[in-house]
């Protein structure tokens, strides 16, 4: 196990009804925010109206910035941080999923700094302050609403970039089920693959002796796989939807990152193709995902034989772990097929005509991953298995 320092100050306010104690949670940070939403869904389902009146009720004054779409883009972005100077607003309420709340908090670093927010994600800079952002979350997914990081993407390019900052971790988040049960088959399985993919990326560690956040690990996805039927056969099951939204959170608030080193190269892939082709982030995942698993497994194959059987229930072949790991990865692939995700590019209606621009991308700043280090080669290698 390595050494960690685990600190994570995001006040989780969890339940039904919770949205109504969002104007009392705000003012306790300024009297005047900006409320950062997505594409009116928020307005279609009600949930808009009662944040307004809460708001109202405890006296906050708000600006509205709205038009957040799927993958964030930095153009949003730079009129929220022009709105935020200009208003001189104290906070950012998100209400919205993880790409309302990744804009958020690329808006609250941008305010104060005298450069370029992108600066941040190319890694020309670290951010010194932020303003305050605080989450009211309607799709569970991305782990945002308790995260210290974000992705943008900029349009230019187009490239997608993250970012990692401790700034970036809400003061507050809101969750309550209830407000999931409008969300769409496919959005569901959608921020199913992002959180199963969240827990995967830790999991997959080159570090030995971790045998706790293991177990937590392989406890949250066997959650996630347990109640992601039930969610999408009844869409308004409190309990199952409960289930979902906080495992959301728990795969992505660096608890299960404690004392061991993540992977992240199958996010960075991801990261690329989303750019290009606009597909939601967990699908791409879906496709990527079990790519990346047939090409690195050799590299411990006992690790992919134990996520075959503690997860997927994968009886041990001792003789030949290695096809007690392959029925794992196959086991992965049929899960998210079954929830109504593609699996491979063809199946998304994208192209082949670009992978190796993809790679190159991916790979910008050098080798990516940590389970294996993967090189320009190795990411096309996987983009090609990834065709279908």
């Amino acid at each position: 196990m390595e050494n960690f320092v685990f600190h994570n100050a995001t006040k989780i306010i969890f339940g039904k009804g919770t949205e109504e104690k969002v104007g009392e949670e705000t003012v306790r940070y300024s009297k005047k925010v900006l409320l950062h939403y997505g594409q009116g869904s928020i307005k279609r389902i009600g949930l808009y109206d009662r944040v307004v009146k809460s708001l109202k009720e405890a006296g906050v004054a708000f600006i509205e910035l709205g038009g957040v779409q799927p993958n964030p883009r930095l153009e949003l972005v730079e009129r929220g941080i022009k709105i935020c100077r200009k208003e001189n607003i104290g906070f950012i309420l998100a209400v919205g999923g993880g790409s309302v709340i990744d804009s958020a908090k690329a808006i609250a670093v941008g305010v104060p700094y005298d450069g370029h927010v992108w600066d941040f994600f190319e890694k020309k800079a670290e951010p010194q302050a932020a303003l305050p952002v605080g989450v009211v979350l309607t799709i569970p997914a991305a782990g945002s609403e308790s995260s210290a990081s974000a992705v943008i993407t900029n349009e230019v390019g187009p490239y997608k970039r993250g970012m990692y900052s401790l700034l970036l971790r809400p003061k507050f988040a809101i969750m309550n089920p209830e407000i999931t049960f409008s969300l769409s088959p496919y959005q569901t399985a959608c921020g199913i693959a992002d959180m199963m993919a969240h827990v995967m990326e830790r999991y997959f560690t080159p570090t030995k002796n971790v045998e706790l956040t293991d177990r937590l690990c392989e406890a949250t996805l066997r959650t996630i796989i347990h109640n992601a039927p039930i969610v999408l056969t009844e869409p308004k099951n409190y309990d199952a939807r409960a289930e979902i939204m906080w495992a959301s959170t728990i795969a992505h608030n660096d608890l299960l990152s404690t004392g061991r080193v993540g992977d992240w190269a199958t996010h960075a892939i991801e990261h690329e193709l989303s750019a290009l082709y606009d597909i939601p982030h967990g699908a791409g995942l879906a496709i990527l995902f079990p790519c990346w698993m047939r090409y690195v497994y050799k590299r411990d194959v006992k690790r992919f034989a134990q996520f075959a059987h503690r997860v997927w229930g994968v009886e041990v072949e001792l003789r030949n772990l290695e096809e007690t790991a392959l029925k794992g990865i196959k086991r992965l692939k049929t899960f998210f097929r079954s929830i109504g995700l593609p699996t491979s590019l063809k199946e998304a209606d994208i192209p082949d005509d670009r992978l190796e621009e993809m790679a190159e991308k991916a790979t910008w700043a050098g080798p990516i991953g940590n389970f294996v280090k993967l090189k320009k080669e190795d990411v096309l290698q996987i983009y090609k298995m990834a065709c279908g």
